[in-house]
């Protein structure tokens, strides 16, 4: 089965409930959760006048197609309350899809793995947690190794609740 790589975020609200309820229903909808990282915040990245996020990354086990997966975690974010006004804006829940095993794919509604992942300390950290080893399709490279070079500077910390 297919191992998928989803980055969950948000950053109103009851964040970690959202992450929480999130988390319920891609296993529901996509498929097993095998991993999880613990909980990050991170000060917002792109748009920063806005609240802190909570991020954290899933290793889910899917017999869905990419396209199915896109549709199924959008579902779940419309579900959640999430409205998409600003680009890069303030949000109960954002999932995005970093990698879908070894797949390179891009099209116009979905690229994999994700373009901006190893721009990102929020993403690569938690991802590094749980798949240090696991090597960037395009840039031939692990996780471990792209957190290592990443040019972001935005602190990420453990959450405490």
């Amino acid at each position: 089965m297919p191992e998928l790589y989803l980055l969950l975020g948000g950053n109103l609200g009851e964040r970690s409930a959202y992450l929480a309820d999130a988390r319920k229903s891609i296993a529901a909808a996509v498929g097993p959760i095998t991993q999880c990282s613990k909980l990050y915040e991170t000060a917002a990245w792109g748009n920063t006048d806005q609240p802190a996020f909570l991020n954290q990354v899933l290793a889910v086990q899917t017999e869905l197609a990419p396209e199915q997966v896109l549709q199924k975690v959008n579902a779940i974010e419309q579900e959640l309350g999430r409205v998409r006004l600003a680009h890069w804006g303030a949000r109960v829940i954002d999932i995005d899809i970093l990698f879908y095993d070894q797949l390179v794919l891009q099209s116009q509604r979905l690229t994999i793995p994700h373009p901006q992942l190893h721009l990102r300390r929020f993403t690569l950290l938690p991802l590094a947690e749980i798949a240090p080893q696991l090597v960037h399709p395009v840039l031939g490279k692990t996780v471990e190794d792209l957190l290592e070079n990443c040019p972001d500077t935005l602190e990420v910390r453990a959450y405490q609740a």
